[in-house]
């Protein structure tokens, strides 16, 4: 029998071993919290062959440590503080930072409690086979553990754990490695302590333990050059300052204590939001707040004050009499700031910095004098509650370099342009920046002085050369913060272990994992799904048959996702921080991982699947008699395109149970939509475009054209949105507090303020915008008649007046906003893709558990746990279809570039096509091409007449096409022709669409 012992733990032990602390609950009561500490002398050290600690799992570091570094002959191992994984990951993740590091729980915990991402970020780290980190908990070895003092702060109580942990280590190698009598003893490798904090270094070396700042040790490693390059400019204090550090004049005004802005913001004297800058002027920002209809409007740099894309930030309003217009004049930064010296810029007597000054001045004065019919709430940036900064995709602007030679291993001060308009240069300090030219790099963004005109940060790392498919591709991901990372083995791990070998197994005795249980078997259903061209992640089917009392059986089946991705395991957890599946022209980044999406979940034809069925009763007239649901089996018998179905459904010599299948789906959604629109359902429009590609090989894009939308589309859109609005009310009705809903608000009417006045003053056309009923109707009478494509361009234009459709938790909002605006349905959610929207997995569990198949996971009873997925399941919903816009976008302008330089070589010219007049600006004109569904922004250099009240632009008859000689009125709504061509864009450097005017006018020649 195995002897237990007990040992009692003694009375002088309990100081260090108890933690005490005061909580304040939810409710305002404070409670006493006492937490027990059990101290060990068991916790291993992490370093390979120590006698004193047994081998524990994962990665043990090397004995010697590393021997490469300069300062440290006899090997060491570092040991960072709380602040170098703060401000210096970028440096930590780097390939060529392959030091052995001993992490800390005290760090681990104060990352965690200063920056999540951060912690996610350092979590991942120290599971990188690339990486030699051992994570050592010190606060359970009893002779690292350390209790707070009488007067000393959290924070000095950590420093000095993370000093007592590093002098144990030391001592602890030099115990293990004793002399031996006769032999020379070995030097030992030493523990060195990282540390930004001056204080905590001196103490440091006070007691004898070896520390270092993060640029010395960097300075004396192999591949210095590149790895100072990643030093956070905000953890680098001691950096040689540029010429323009001292003696610079302030140029923004330092903003409030935070103390201040949270109680101004309560007391409704401040304002917070998130800032938005004017893609046409850089001068220019706003910020939307509940308290105004309009955008509070930011005008110049000083009011600006260093807010950047995303900032959630707090504004001061100005008194109504300082009130202004927007801007109605095209101000391009590239332009205005060309001479800008990155650096200098800021410095007192820059004469550069102060013509760019001057210059700016002058065009707000201008902006000034502007209409006053359209002023809106302005005022100034008083304060930052969050950074937006991360990673951006820039290049080096060439004319900021003051060498160029590769050989130069000098460090220059350059301007990084990212990719985005919306984001200011990038002020950045490089030893590589010759070698970066005509690369596209990741470049963070640090920090941003007051006596500074741009913000200052470190380079990360290339992405390839610019304009290749590859780099293009990546930086488009990185610039839409896309998840692009391929499924890790944990992920992998959930999948079933048969692979795509799985199959759903016989009904009976041979379901020996249950599936069958309480599934519906409809695999004889006259099953077929109809999607786009070559989509392989098919997640819906449907199917219709007269029943024998007239009415009609309509079914949608959905993959059965949940029954594959469980609640709270890897895939779920990675499903749920990725939130969708992004499609791009030419690559797809799955939610899920490909087994799943494209094989197993997917309804193909002619395979048992597993699916997650609604099916309805239905009148005739497409009135609903009843709706149940229900887990199933089902086996499609074909998947047809839009085009197939389409052919199929019209050829009167078919009459086979499929064929009568579609056609008697078609007359239903025929009759539904009627139902919509009659309850005041909105017919919008967006600019889609279909791109040819070469060969799935090449992926070459050859032509444009508009995506052609035939009967089968509306067939399944319809009944899509029946299975969402038939599902929203039965979770809703099961689960009041935590249904998965969306929602679509009502736009505020200010919203349609300037495209009512457009449609008046130039077509003699109202649009009543009282409900979306009122909508619908004013949006069909919208009609030119001599212009067919009319009533599609104002369609787009109300479309963007329009609020985004959200998700949100049911009971996280009043009932009476539940209701999507576009589809005039008072409940809606998503229901019909599972494979690649994790919103859809949710109510696809919530559903489960209404109809008594599966209980409902706790998480999902949980309010707050649904709105924080919620959260992030829109925020990456929004990136995704940014992500494929410009996407779009890169592949319009690589089809344009050949097709002109096709047209080139017959001798044909440049491209040229028909656009509409979509706004106008005191030096040119917004246009839109509904061919390639594409903007673009003809500016005019010589000075034109402006009516910003009527909306038009005076042309010099000189200039115009027939040269007739009579001055040229154009108005927004105006057909034009524009010729196209793609050149190199200089902050993208991608192929970039320059539109030149060629009808009624010739552009070139103002």
């Amino acid at each position: 029998m195995v002897e237990i012992t007990i040992r009692k733990r003694p009375q002088t032990e309990a100081v260090i071993t108890q933690r005490k602390f005061f909580k304040k609950t939810a409710r305002g009561k404070v409670v006493k919290v006492l937490r027990e500490r059990y101290l060990r002398d068991d916790v291993g050290c992490g370093i390979e062959s120590c006698r004193e600690c047994t081998s524990s799992d994962g990665e043990l570091l090397p004995a010697a440590g590393d021997l490469t570094h300069q300062l440290f002959p006899n090997g060491h191992f570092i040991l960072p503080d709380t602040n170098v994984f703060l401000s210096q990951m970028d440096l930590l993740e780097s390939d060529l930072f392959r030091s052995p590091i001993i992490l800390l729980q005290t760090v681990l915990e104060e990352v965690r409690h200063r920056s999540l991402p951060l912690y996610n970020r350092l979590k991942a780290l120290t599971k990188s086979e690339d990486k030699r980190i051992w994570t050592f908990y010190n606060e359970y070895r009893s002779e690292t553990a350390i209790i707070r003092e009488e007067g000393e702060t959290p924070n000095d109580r950590n420093d000095r754990g993370i000093r007592n942990a590093t002098a144990w280590y030391n001592t602890h190698i030099s115990l293990t490695h004793p002399p031996i009598r006769g032999q020379t003893q070995a030097a030992l490798p030493t523990v060195v302590l990282m540390t930004e904090d001056a204080a905590n270094r001196q103490k440091a070396e006070q007691a004898g333990i070896s520390c270092t700042p993060v640029r010395k040790y960097v300075e004396g490693m192999k591949n210095a050059t590149q790895l100072l390059d990643l030093l956070s400019a905000s953890g680098s204090d001691n950096i040689e300052p540029t010429q323009a550090a001292s003696g610079r004049q302030m140029l923004y005004p330092e903003y409030l204590p935070s103390a201040t802005l949270i109680a101004g913001v309560k007391a409704g004297q401040l304002h917070q939001g998130h800032f938005n800058p004017n893609p046409y002027n850089y001068l220019e920002g706003s910020v939307s707040v509940s308290a105004f209809s309009k955008a509070i409007l930011l005008v110049g740099r000083e009011n600006m004050n260093r807010a950047v894309q995303g900032d959630v930030i707090v504004v001061e309003v100005f008194d109504e009499k300082e009130w202004k217009a927007p801007a109605d004049e095209v101000i391009d930064a590239e332009t205005t700031l060309k001479n800008d010296d990155a650096e200098d810029s800021g410095e007192e007597g820059d004469e550069n910095g102060e013509e760019v000054m001057a210059e700016e001045s002058r065009i707000l004065r201008s902006e000034a004098q502007a209409a006053a019919s359209e002023r809106q709430p302005t005022g100034r940036v008083v304060g930052v509650i969050k950074r937006n900064w991360r990673a951006y995709v820039c290049h080096i602007d060439t004319t900021s370099l003051t060498s160029t030679l590769t050989t130069s291993l000098s460090t220059q001060t350059v301007f990084a342009t990212p990719v985005s308009r919306l984001l200011p240069r990038i002020r950045l300090r490089t030893r590589q920046a010759p070698s970066l030219l005509n690369q596209k790099i990741l470049v963070t963004i640090d920090r941003w002085d007051t006596t500074s005109r741009y913000p200052e940060g470190h380079f990360v790392r290339t992405l390839g050369q610019v304009e290749s498919k590859e780099a293009e591709q990546e930086s488009l991901l990185l610039e839409f913060e896309v998840p692009y990372r391929p499924f890790g083995k944990a992920i992998l791990d959930c999948l079933p272990l048969e692979g795509d070998q799985w199959v759903v197994p016989p009904k009976g005795v041979g379901d020996l994992s249950n599936v069958w249980r309480d599934r519906e078997d409809l695999r004889d259903l006259i099953v077929c799904s109809i999607d786009p061209p070559g989509c392989q992640d098919i997640d819906d089917a449907l199917h219709a048959r007269l029943l024998p009392n007239g009415n009609i059986e309509a079914g949608v089946h959905i993959a059965d996702v949940s029954h594959f991705v469980l609640p709270d395991n890897p895939m779920d957890s990675e499903a749920a921080a990725r939130g969708t599946t992004v499609y791009l022209v030419d690559n797809r980044i799955d939610m899920l991982p490909s087994l799943l999406g494209t094989n197993l979940c997917s309804l193909r034809p002619f395979v048992e699947r597993l699916s997650f069925s609604s099916i309805w009763e239905l009148t005739p007239d497409a009135d609903i008699v009843n709706v149940r649901f229900t887990k199933s089996v089902i086996k499609s018998k074909a998947a047809f395109t839009y085009e197939e179905a389409q052919i199929r459904k019209d050829d009167p010599h078919l009459q086979d149970e499929l064929t009568q299948s579609i056609r008697l789906l078609n007359s239903l959604a025929i009759k539904l939509k009627a139902k919509r629109m009659a309850a005041g359902a909105l017919n919008l429009a967006s600019p889609e475009v279909k791109i040819h590609l070469d060969s799935a090989e090449s992926s070459e894009p050859i032509d444009v054209e508009q995506k052609e939308l035939r009967e089968t589309n509306s067939l399944v859109e319809e009944f899509m949105l029946l299975a969402n609005v038939s599902v929203a009310r039965k979770i809703e009705e099961s689960f009041p507090q935590t249904a998965v809903l969306r929602r679509h608000l009502p736009p505020p009417k200010t919203n349609f303020e300037k495209l009512q006045d457009i449609l008046r003053k130039t077509k003699g056309l109202t649009l009543d915008v009282s409900s979306s009923g009122a909508l619908a109707a004013s949006l069909d009478k919208c009609i030119d008649a001599t212009e067919p494509a009319f009533n599609t361009l104002v369609r787009i234009m109300a479309t963007r007046c329009m609020l985004s459709a959200e998700y949100f938790c049911s009971g996280s909002v009043a009932r009476d906003t539940f209701g999507h605006y576009g589809l005039a349905s008072d409940i809606y959610t998503h229901f019909t893709s599972p494979i690649r929207r994790y919103a859809d997995v949710l109510v696809h569990r919530q559903l489960s558990a209404a109809i008594g198949f599966t209980s409902l996971h706790p998480s999902l009873h949980s309010k707050s746990h649904v709105e924080k997925i919620l959260d992030v399941v829109n925020r990456r919903h929004r990136m995704a279809q940014m992500a494929s816009r410009a996407s779009v976008e890169f592949y319009v302008g690589l089809a344009l570039k050949g097709r002109g330089e096709a047209s080139r070589s017959r001798g044909d010219g440049e491209v040229r096509e028909e656009a509409f007049v979509i706004r106008t600006f005191r030096n040119g004109v917004g246009v839109f091409v509904s061919k390639l569904g594409i903007e673009g922004l003809v500016t005019f250099k010589r000075d034109i007449q402006f009516d910003a009240d009527n909306y038009t632009i005076t042309v010099p008859g000189s200039a115009s096409a027939a040269g007739s000689g009579g001055d040229v009125k154009i108005s927004v709504f105006d057909k034009v022709v524009v010729q196209i061509e793609v050149e190199k864009d200089k902050n993208t450097q991608r192929g970039k669409v320059r539109m030149t005017l060629i009808e009624p006018v010739e552009s070139r020649a103002l």
